[in-house]
């Protein structure tokens, strides 16, 4: 602050660093910052404080480099803001945070009109009122480049009350009210507005509200507002040189409603004197000075005063209490100290100024600072003035003119007719906590210790106090927190016999140990366990010994407080404590109850089990363990168990997903031959179907003992054991899930059968025969026991085996009508299945039979018969309807038409179409014979090539027969003889014994195969591969297209034909349709597009490698 005008004149401070120390039980806080006990951690940590920082000097006195234009006569600074009243009339304003800029402003009066006395500047630094001796006012706003007369102000004001809570929280223009102490003795109220109004002056209004009887001087006025959240009440504190008076009111209104505030309270006292403290002097002057500790908070109240009078320094501290009516409290007032030097008089100060520990004091040669807690002088500095030889030969006349205090920003300023100092208080509670401690305040101390040293030497002191008056548990948390010998301490407290304040004082420090010190925490902690247990046993004995009622009910209530303290730090010190050796501890007292709840803390569970299984208190093992999460404990305890409380033990198991059933076959085994009430539920078998069928257990151990439980006999009972009931044992073998991969159940076959069949479980053994696919046995098996029902059951169990079902309906019947001989039975069963007819079933009666006993069901059979073949007959008649139908609609097929262009062309070759025969298909697509035939034999297979070239050949070589044998008559005109192509190889006719002249002509000749099998192989694979290609070649589409649209004969030319000729004429038509069908039974492009689909767009002798990388 000020930095580039400020040169210390303080030498360099020497001091002797006093070597680190390490106390016992500091070290970094072990605690959440939640918790309560790391506030002692947080102050410890603060004694790593720089030795130098802990010895500076609480006051340093600086002189501001700065010229005066003239003359000093008034300083003020308020916020930071400095105005320096000059003899010449200038008013110089420095801004501390903008200190090269300086801002000076002429009061327009030469120095003989008007002469500065004092300059006023309120906390927020913006408004300034300049009195003069000769009564004349002046006020000047910050933003202002000259002041403005205050006319209606005709008073030398000598103190200036400002409303320190408007100012501060807005930014307004206003003053709000102000108080004036004039010399007159006169208080006045006042408004001042700097806003600019043409219709008003700066003076919004001035009023005289009250005038002192002596007409003193007002040296100093202030005013407060109280309480701060909802001012009810007002404060007016005025001084004089030798009266203190206070006025105490309700203002008339509050301070933003704006008008007069303080008439109504002063009014109050025209006829009733205020409260007036009268120090009698001499002294012409006086001051009234007031610290608040939050005054940058607008609201905040002044804790301390200070009035400098005659007699001395009167103060005290604030208590704004409503019902009061002095408020100022533990008034005293100080003489004024001796100087250090200790030659001369007491003198009297020429202005004073307060700190927050401290009254600092000035006079014409020196500063000095006393401080307020013991009235010591801590401080003194001669000011750096000329030599007094200097003075007497009047070449320096320099004046001491006052002290200046910034009460917002906590500054101190010295200033002279020439000089200005800064007095800067930086480390002022250095020494606040040994003072605090001579007074034996400990608490007050240790809030203002800094260092670990000066903490440890406050809880050292107060620890001795608290301890010499027989405050022993408090002394025990002090000494528990410095550095006080661990076994002096401890001796100290035993020798009085304290064990309680002796627990405390343990249980601090072991929360203040060093987690690292394992040893000492551990011991600690054992010693505790110790004294809790013997407290324990302590008021065990005291409740036994039978006093009074009232102290029984103090005595059990402490006991419960004792032994909860216990269980808590059983919780929080766990890890801090060996378990054999508490174990043993607890033992040792005879405590159950702190023996089971340190074993469930430190999760020992299987001790506590064990515990309640010799307590044979079963249902609390049980609780225990489910409230456990280690699943060895369930394999351990689960026999014994198993054996008390079965229901209870498999609800256990059945909570507890994560068990191995394998491990738990021991515990549920020991049900197999234990009594057992029958009408309860087998618990075993209860928690095997939950395994298998709730968890989805596939372990073939499981499924087998599960069916161990339905099939072995009965355990002993309590009671007569009821029958056998395999009603059970067939549910789970209907319902047992199977592998999905084999499809056979997870429990062995044999292993159910032989169990089955030792039991006598007849239907179980029936239906593992089924199971196991022995369709045979399990029908034997239930006929052999009689039970037809199960038998019937089983016979319709191969579906997809039809003989096999009429075997084992046969062996039925067989057993029905030679064991039964009863006929009627007989064809009862005969309802009971479609696959036997009574054909079936008469082989099995006897010969001497008469056939009258079943003749209705007989004549039933044949009537049913009857019907099926009826029922046969009808549909064979439909099919024939349907196919005579078929044949009329492929009739109707050869008459339809379409209507074409005459300038239509052909799909492939795209000439005209009428030129020669053509095609046209449904889907529009029309072409040439010839094209047709050509495009066709690209995408029909091998046997539909090998047709069409059976057929080329029959119809060239019928055609060529009738041109050599026929006349030339019509139908030789009609029927000309196809002619080949130029070029195109003439069709061989058909060889005769049945050769394949087509496709053997084209293997070529292999010469003796036998001799070269590996030669002739490979040019036999390569002709079949080429075989389609060379079929596709055999195919003459011109020839083809001659034959098939060539006509038998031409109405009207040429005379009747012979039958002969009739029919080869109609063996022609034959082979031409057959033709046809191969050729045109569907559109070539539209079957080429489906076709192709599963074909490369380039083929690979096409593809092109040119670009491949």
């Amino acid at each position: 602050m000020f930095d580039e005008y400020v040169e210390h004149a303080a030498g360099t401070v020497t001091s002797n660093i006093l070597p680190q120390l390490q106390y016992e039980g500091f070290e970094p806080s072990p605690y959440e910052l939640d918790d309560a006990r790391a506030e002692f951690e947080d102050i410890r940590s603060e004694g790593n404080l720089d030795p130098a920082v802990a010895t500076a000097p609480v006051f340093d006195l600086g002189r501001v480099q700065f010229a005066f234009p003239a003359p000093l006569v008034s300083f003020v600074v308020c916020s930071d803001m400095l105005a320096m009243g000059f003899a010449s009339n200038m008013i110089v304003l420095i801004e501390l945070s903008h200190s090269d800029q300086v801002i000076k402003i002429e009061i327009p009066r030469g120095p003989k009109d008007m002469t500065i006395h004092k300059i006023f500047m309120d906390p927020s630094g913006r408004h300034i009122v300049i009195t003069s001796i000769q009564g004349e006012n002046w006020y000047l706003f910050r933003t202002w480049k000259k002041p403005k007369q205050l006319k209606g102000f005709k008073m030398v004001i000598e103190s200036l009350a400002w409303n320190k809570t408007a100012l501060l929280s807005s930014n307004t223009t206003s003053t709000r009210e102000i108080l004036i102490g004039a010399r007159n003795g006169t208080i006045y109220e006042a408004v001042l507005d700097a806003e600019e109004d043409f219709f008003k002056s700066q003076e919004r209004y001035l009023q005289s509200v009250f005038s002192l009887p002596e007409r003193q001087s007002i040296t100093g006025i202030r005013f407060d507002f109280f309480p701060p959240a909802d001012p009810k009440k007002a404060l007016v504190l005025v001084t004089t040189p030798s009266r203190i008076y206070q006025f105490i009111g309700v203002p008339d209104r509050k301070s933003e409603d704006g008008g007069r505030v303080f008439s109504g309270l002063f009014a109050a006292y025209r006829e009733t004197a205020p409260k007036i403290l009268e120090l009698p002097g001499n002294l012409q002057y006086s001051e009234l000075e007031v610290f608040t500790s939050n005054s940058d908070q607008a609201s905040s109240l002044p804790r301390s005063m200070a009035w400098l009078t005659e007699p001395g320094i009167y103060h005290g501290n604030f208590n704004f209490d409503l019902a009061l009516d002095d408020l100022i409290d533990s008034a005293q007032l100080l003489p004024y100290p001796m100087p250090f030097s200790g030659g001369g008089s007491v003198e009297i100060p020429q202005s004073i100024a307060l700190t927050e520990f401290h009254f600092i004091l000035l006079y014409k040669d020196r500063v000095a600072a006393v401080c307020n807690l013991d009235e010591r002088m801590t401080y003194e500095e001669p000011l750096p003035l000329p030599l007094n030889l200097d003075r007497l030969l009047k070449k320096s006349n320099e004046e001491v003119r006052g002290l200046a205090a910034d009460p917002v920003r906590k500054t101190y300023w010295v200033f002279t007719d020439q000089s200005l100092f800064e007095l800067g208080v930086s480390n002022e509670g250095r020494d606040v906590w040994k003072i605090y401690l001579e007074q034996g305040q400990f608490e007050i101390a240790l809030n203002h210790t800094k260092t670990a040293n000066q903490r440890d030497q406050v809880l050292s002191a107060q620890a001795n106090a608290l301890f010499k008056d027989g405050l022993y548990y408090k002394a025990a948390q002090c000494y528990s927190q410095c550095s006080a010998s661990f076994e002096e301490v401890t001796l100290k407290f035993l020798d009085v016999g304290e064990r309680d304040s002796l627990r405390s004082y343990l249980i601090s420090r072991l929360e203040r140990t060093r987690r690292t010190d394992l040893t000492q925490r551990m011991m600690l902690a054992t010693w505790l366990v110790e004294f809790y247990l013997s407290k324990c046993n302590e008021l065990d004995d005291l409740v036994a010994s039978g006093s009074l009622p009232q102290d029984i009910d103090n005595l059990q209530t402490e006991r419960t407080i004792v032994a909860g303290d216990l269980r808590h730090f059983f919780e929080t010190y766990k890890s801090n404590l060996e378990r054999d050796t508490v174990y043993e501890l607890i033992q040792g007292h005879g405590r159950t109850d702190m023996y089971l709840f340190y074993a469930n803390v430190i999760g020992d569970f299987e001790r506590v089990i064990e515990h309640w299984i010799l307590e044979e208190d079963w249902s609390k093992a049980i609780d225990v363990i489910n409230r456990q999460p280690d699943p060895e404990l369930y394999y351990r305890f689960g026999p014994v168990l198993m054996r008390q409380l079965p229901k209870e033990t498999v609800d256990s198991w059945m909570r507890q997903s994560l068990l191995d059933p394998i491990r738990l076959i021991p515990s549920i085994l020991q049900l197999q031959h234990a009594p057992r009430d029958p009408l309860s539920p087998n618990q075993a078998i209860r928690y095997l179907n939950h395994v298998v069928f709730e968890q989805n257990n596939t372990s073939p151990t499981i499924h087998n003992l599960l069916i161990t439980f339905y099939i072995s006999p009965h355990s002993p009972t309590l009671h007569t054991a009821p029958p056998e009931d395999d009603g059970p044992l067939l549910r789970f073998l209907s319902t047992a899930p199977s592998d999905p991969i084999t499809g056979r159940p997870y429990y062995d076959l044999d292993y159910a059968l032989r169990l089955c069949k030792q039991a006598g479980r007849t239907q179980a053994c029936v239906h593992i025969y089924s199971k196991m696919g022995l369709w045979e046995n399990s029908v034997d098996l239930a006929i052999e026991k009689g039970d037809l029902e199960l038998a019937k059951i089983n016979a319709d169990m191969p579906e997809d085996d039809h003989p096999l079902r009429k075997k084992l309906w046969l062996k039925i019947a067989r057993y029905v009508v030679q064991e039964k001989n009863d006929i009627k039975t007989a064809m009862h069963f005969l309802e009971d299945t479609d696959i036997l007819k009574i054909e079936d079933v008469l082989p099995f009666f006897p010969d001497f039979v008469v056939i009258d006993d079943f003749k209705e069901e007989i004549a039933h059979a044949l009537e049913g018969y009857s019907a099926h073949i009826d029922t046969l007959k009808a549909e064979m008649d439909e099919a024939t309807h349907t196919a005579e139908s078929i044949k009329q609609d492929i009739s109707a097929l050869k008459s339809r038409f379409i209507t074409i262009d005459s300038g239509e062309q052909c799909s492939s070759c795209s000439r005209l179409l009428l030129t020669r025969q053509f095609y046209v298909f449904p889907c529009r697509h029309t072409f040439h014979a010839d094209c047709l035939i050509s495009l066709a034999k690209e995408y029909l297979p091998a046997s539909a090539l090998r047709k069409i070239i059976t057929l080329q050949t029959e119809l060239v070589k019928d055609g060529q027969n009738k041109v050599a044998n026929g006349p030339v008559n019509g139908g030789a005109i009609g029927n000309p003889s196809p002619v080949a192509p130029s070029g195109a190889t003439v069709m061989q006719t058909r060889q005769p014994g049945g050769q394949r002249t087509l496709l053997s002509t084209n293997f070529g000749n292999i010469a003796n195969p036998l001799q070269n099998g590996a030669r002739a192989a490979n040019l036999l694979g390569r002709n079949i591969i080429s075989a389609g290609d060379r079929l596709r070649d055999l195919i003459v589409p011109d020839a083809l297209a001659a034959v098939v649209s060539a006509p038998a004969w031409i109405p009207g030319m040429g005379g009747r034909r012979s039958g002969t000729e009739r029919d080869g004429s109609k063996k022609m038509e034959k082979l031409r349709a057959e033709l046809e069908d191969l050729l045109a039974s569907s559109c070539p492009l539209c079957e080429s597009v489906v076709i192709g689909l599963d074909k490369p767009f380039v083929k690979e002798e096409e593809a092109d490698t040119s670009w491949t990388l």
